[in-house]
């Protein structure tokens, strides 16, 4: 699909029919035929809002069916499971044909029952279902996992090995060396792999990422990211015969609490709007709380790949606060400013111009801003739509996949197993400058 705009006289397309994988930045934004920087501070778009916005369902288009969907944990009383399985339902684009809800047979088959699994497709375990919808004509495409920490690796090598596209929860493994082998596992695999970092699924976040590929913000300079929670403000004592959730244990949930759980939220965003890297970092990881023993606060000075200087803080010890995540990106011409807690509304300022407001699909939304809206401005959407748009975006590319064609290059920003090493790699740097008194040590190094 190709699309033309305008920007003050300016042709710009998109949709361009070019190879591009998942997570990559080549044909993932607007293709730019000159500066599109207005005098006024204004943007004029002409575009024709059915190309711009999300379409209809071109996965029925592609493959004349729905993304069948198996998923891995997640069962009642799960968060993260009932957002998945709401993202998944969300565009129309999937039938979640099978699961493995719970490490516990009973439980998980009774959640079967529930979101109406059909008898035949309830498996025991996770490999009695690789192997099951494997052999099936009308098996599981995608394998979702939403499990804890330490069984990603695991989970997601198996389901590649046995050729299934996989969705999976962040971080991508709990250590480096898993990291690098389930990079080269996908790789061998050729199937789609999405980490769902999903507040790159705000239309906001996008648009900020499309003004730095359009070049509105000029070099970027300085990068300000901070993710505070008051979730673990209070101290927990352990119950003596009382186990603690997998999220207080080392082993399950990894070397930092605080990085695993929000730490590679903030990273990756920084990643994903500015396309940078972060090169090397000086860091302090420890816990605020009185007689922790794990991490609950993470400090750091950032060096970025382009020379770009950064700060990153976040907490989960933040008495009263709630999720508050927010980025500042400045450039030698100006700076985008989003808030997780107000989503709807990016700010853009310049040196010379009054500040900018955009909300989603109103005036100045670009082309990879505008396909993650679905309802008109005004009307705001939120964390499970943005998580949703991960999953339209994966759905789109797995279907090109069966298909034989090419998926929208817009479709394809979405992170994938690459940016989960990259997470990775900077937990392991911020624990290594923190074990050097916060001396700066390079990232992946």
């Amino acid at each position: 699909m190709v699309g033309l705009y305008t920007i003050h006289g300016l042709v710009f397309g998109w949709g361009l029919p070019t190879e591009v994988g998942p997570g990559a930045r080549e044909g993932g934004g607007p293709s730019v035929g000159g500066g599109c920087g207005a005098e006024n501070g204004s943007f004029d778009i002409e575009m024709n809002k059915e190309e711009a916005g999300m379409r209809e369902n071109v996965v029925m288009e592609m493959i004349g069916r729905k993304v069948r969907i198996g998923m891995i944990g997640g069962g009642p009383g799960s968060f993260i499971g009932g957002i998945h399985r709401m993202a998944a339902r969300m565009d129309d684009r999937y039938e979640i044909v099978t699961g493995v809800f719970s490490s516990d047979e009973g439980r998980s088959a009774a959640a079967a029952k529930g979101f109406g699994i059909a008898d035949d497709r309830v498996y025991r375990d996770v490999g009695e279902l690789l192997a099951g919808e494997g052999k099936r004509v009308d098996g599981a495409d995608v394998i979702a996992i939403m499990t804890p920490n330490d069984s990603h690796f695991p989970y997601a090598t198996a389901a590649l090995e046995a050729g299934f596209h996989v969705i999976c929860d962040k971080p991508l493994t709990n250590t480096l060396e898993d990291a690098r082998a389930l990079v080269a596992t996908a790789a061998k695999a050729g199937t789609v792999f999405c980490l769902t970092h999903n507040y790159t699924g705000y239309p906001m976040v996008r648009q900020a990422r499309a003004l730095v590929e359009a070049g509105e913000l000029g070099e970027i300079r300085l990068v300000q990211v901070e993710y505070v929670q008051g979730g673990k403000a209070r101290a927990v004592k352990r119950v003596p015969g009382q186990p603690l959730s997998w999220k207080f244990d080392p082993v399950r949930r990894g070397p930092s609490a605080v990085m695993g759980d929000i730490g590679t939220h903030a990273h990756n965003l920084i990643r994903y709007i500015t396309g940078l890297e972060v090169a090397s970092v000086a860091a302090e990881l420890g816990a605020v709380v009185p007689e922790r023993e794990f991490d609950d606060f993470g400090g750091a000075l950032l060096r970025m790949d382009n020379g770009a200087r950064g700060v990153f803080w976040i907490t989960q010890a933040a008495a009263g606060v709630d999720n508050s995540l927010k980025i500042r990106v400045s450039g030698s011409k100006g700076t985008v400013e989003w808030r997780q807690e107000v989503p709807q509304e990016l700010e853009f300022r310049t040196l010379d111009a009054p500040i900018q407001r955009f909300v989603p699909n109103g005036p100045g939304v670009l082309p990879l801003s505008a396909r993650a809206c679905r309802i008109v401005k005004g009307h705001p959407e939120g964390f499970p739509e943005a998580f949703a748009n991960l999953y339209s975006d994966v759905a789109e590319a797995v279907a090109a996949h069966i298909a034989g064609k090419a998926a929208d290059p817009l479709a394809l920003t979405f992170p994938g197993v690459v940016d989960g090493l990259k997470g990775v790699e900077f937990i392991d740097a911020a624990i290594r400058s923190t074990r050097s008194g916060g001396g700066w040590v390079e990232v992946g190094g």
